[in-house]
């Protein structure tokens, strides 16, 4: 298997400006397949950018909008990966991230964990997701598509490379916090976020692409610092604090394969175990009788 090119777009997209925002996709798109990329993977809400609150019904598309469409009628023989505010049926609004491939939007994912803590209040704004599957790539592996928040979540890594992801790709607005560390021992938040990259690619023995703007919103500062970590935890690339740029990674594919039969810990996980638990739990914690908890709906679910 050849060698796939990774294309980060660390943009910094201009708050509420959709056309504006989808024009500079198309730019990037062109410039990445220029540079040999197979994958390109943009930042979260890189369509509309990030603080947008009441702004967030005007800049929303449907999965069939045609501006959507179009942006992805650029990706003939490309895979990317694309984020922006999606409107479903019933109206709610979701922060999604969408894999675009061979001019056809393959997947959507709704991002599932909508932080209200700290400088964030996106549960105002914002409907959570409910459904997390890997999905089959043209590049020939299983994608698993995460946004922001939703890799703070233990489960959510796992759940994705159990369901058969070999790439964890995770799209990310994180604004730069603990600036009082940046000269002792980096902006603090690079820490967190590269200390959670290397150690889902550890213990799912995936490949994770994490990729984050840069710029501002009012008065927030996006830090950028996208990576590209290997399957044993290796820093493959590390883009540059605060720059924007298109940024480019190569990977073996092959390198999970090794990685995995030399250290099978997704073989041995036990999900079974980990079903019966949280049964366990759900119920010591509604006060629901364990048979209850674990008994099919009249829905079958």
């Amino acid at each position: 298997m050849k060698p796939l090119r990774i294309a980060l777009a660390q943009l910094a997209p201009q708050l509420g400006l959709l056309d504006e925002n989808l024009a500079r996709h198309r730019v990037m798109l062109a410039e990445a397949r220029a540079g040999g990329a197979g994958l390109v993977v943009f930042p979260e809400l890189g369509l509309t950018g990030y603080q947008l609150q009441d702004l967030a019904a005007e800049v929303a598309m449907r999965a069939d909008d045609p501006r959507l469409l179009g942006l992805a009628a650029q990706t003939v023989g490309l895979s990317a990966v694309v984020s922006f505010v999606e409107e479903a049926e019933d109206h709610r609004l979701f922060i999604s991230a969408a894999l675009l491939e061979d001019g056809e939007v393959r997947f959507i994912h709704r991002k599932l964990f909508l932080p209200t803590y700290g400088l964030f209040d996106e549960r105002r704004f914002f409907a959570a997701g409910d459904r997390l599957r890997a999905v089959q790539s043209r590049l020939g592996v299983r994608l698993g598509i995460g946004v922001c928040e939703d890799f703070w979540h233990l489960s959510v890594a796992e759940t994705l490379a159990m369901d058969g992801a070999q790439v964890l790709i995770n799209v990310s607005s994180s604004p730069g916090r603990d600036l009082a560390a940046i000269n002792e021992v980096g902006l603090g938040t690079a820490v967190s976020w590269r200390t959670l990259m290397r150690t889902y690619a550890q213990l799912t023995t995936s490949f994770v692409v994490f990729c984050n703007r840069v710029g501002m919103d009012e008065t927030i500062t996006f830090w950028g610092g996208s990576e590209v970590i290997g399957p044993s935890g290796e820093t493959v690339f590390r883009a540059p604090l605060f720059d924007e740029g298109l940024f480019f990674a190569d990977i073996e594919l092959g390198d999970v394969r090794r990685e995995r039969i030399g250290l099978p810990l997704l073989r041995d996980e036990r999900p079974e175990l980990h079903l019966r638990e949280l049964r366990r739990i759900l119920a010591e914690r509604v006060g629901m009788d364990l048979d209850e908890a674990s008994e099919p709906r009249e829905d079958g679910r």
